[in-house]
């Protein structure tokens, strides 16, 4: 019989709600048709509007900050790994070995810590945030089904009063349903009402709270980090100096060995001139070809002669003249002025761009290549044909070479630019 009696409840339960839903289903197409009157409530419906946008915010946020916490753990990883390297390639027999390792433990476990504290005083407090939101939702949800509900009751009140026929009794039931759907109305509004406007009002406390961590947490990452990398560099300066000697060669970049200086070579037989006899692209010092003969005639010349103290020889290729400069009259290459920061100065080559010292020796390995050692100065001169520029390549003339002799045919040539660095 308890067995029955429980059934029926349960029934009756079933049935009860059925109705419920029908008569609100009926209720909201009556007043989408205009045929009821609908509470309106304009306050809360800003409330409810607010309450939607910050909890679009704060899933949004929440997701960043998910993210993040992914970037912060793909860091570690790759850090990690990094470190491992390291490890495997530092040789037992270095200096520093175990403060290099020891440095590597530390690294590891400070991304560990900062991944944690992000954790905890970041993306935990974002989870309890956002944990009120569903509750909260669900009791709007239902206050509007009560407010269908209320309006429904009230209707069927009024129907009932000004109906022609009155029935005092149904009037009096329909009342009582009225006043306890009013009050069920009421309850849930005004929680709701006090609730709504509060935890609008929380958010701009949580975001200052949860930036304000997060900040905080990555500065002393930060710092902590700084040190630590500070050490290993420390370590490494520390390998470098004991291991001054055995530092790695520098390597030029690949050329397509332009035909530069193959065509003056050709140009200067054709003219009738020595070929170059040195495989190296600057003379030796003291060597006839590493002073060009200049002769300045200061006697005045018979009638019809050049004019005293200006006539200079021409280079046997006739691209250039030596940069020496009589009078007032500038360096000239073909009868034009040479431009370029360095035309009609004393000091510098025609066209001379900036100055470069060499980092480290450079062996020559071709005839138009310069000699390079390790404090050279060469001064860089442009291309005559741009196009047989090679990449990390440039042209140039080394300044002892250039003070010496003062002619770029005999001198200038190509050298690997990652081999030097520029100069004021």
């Amino acid at each position: 019989m308890a067995e029955m009696g429980s059934k029926g409840v349960t029934a009756g339960k079933i049935a009860s709600n059925v109705q419920k839903k029908l008569t609100r289903a009926q209720e909201k197409v009556l007043q989408k048709l205009g045929k009821a009157d609908e509470t309106k409530d304009e306050q809360f419906e800003q409330c409810v509007q607010n309450f939607n946008k910050q909890l679009t915010e704060g899933t949004r946020l929440q997701k960043d900050l998910r993210t993040y916490l992914a970037s912060v753990k793909a860091m570690h990883e790759a850090s990690k790994k990094l470190n491992e390297c390291l490890q495997e390639v530092y040789e037992p027999d270095w200096p520093g070995r175990d403060e290099a390792n020891k440095i590597a433990e530390n690294n590891d476990l400070l991304w560990m810590d900062y991944h944690q504290k992000l954790v905890d005083q970041a993306l935990l407090t974002m989870d309890t945030y956002l944990g009120q939101f569903p509750d909260i939702k669900s009791r709007i949800a239902k206050r509007g089904r009560k407010l269908v509900d209320y309006d429904s009751a009230r209707h069927h009140y009024e129907s009932l009063q000004t109906a022609k026929k009155k029935d005092e009794a149904k009037i009096a039931k329909a009342e009582e349903e009225l006043i306890k759907a009013q009050k069920v109305f009421e309850e849930m509004n005004v929680d709701l009402q006090e609730e709504l406007p509060s935890l609008w009002n929380s958010r701009v406390g949580f975001y200052v709270n949860t930036f304000q961590s997060i900040a905080g947490l990555e500065e002393n990452f930060h710092k902590e980090m700084s040190k630590l990398n500070q050490n290993l560099n420390d370590v490494l300066v520390s390998l470098e100096k004991q291991h001054g000697s055995n530092t790695f060669t520098v390597k030029a970049q690949p050329r397509k060995k332009s035909k530069l200086f193959s065509r003056l070579r050709r140009k200067k037989n054709s003219d009738n001139a020595p070929a170059k006899g040195n495989k190296s692209p600057s003379p030796p010092d003291g060597s006839p070809a590493a002073t060009p003969e200049i002769r300045v005639n200061h006697e005045p010349e018979p009638a019809g002669g050049a004019t005293p103290g200006a006539a200079l020889p021409k280079s046997p290729s006739q691209s250039s003249l030596p940069a020496v400069v009589v009078e007032t009259f500038p360096a000239t290459v073909n009868g034009t002025v040479e431009g370029g920061s360095g035309a009609g100065r004393l000091d510098l080559p025609p066209g001379f761009m900036f100055k470069v010292q060499a980092q480290h020796d450079y062996t020559a390995t071709d005839t138009d290549e310069l000699q390079l050692k390790a404090g050279d100065v060469v001064l860089v001169i442009p291309f005559q044909n741009p196009e047989e520029q090679d990449e990390g390549w440039l042209m140039g003339v080394k300044e002892s070479d250039w003070n010496q002799h003062k002619e770029l045919e005999k001198c200038r040539g190509v050298f690997p630019e990652n081999f030097t660095e520029r100069v004021p």
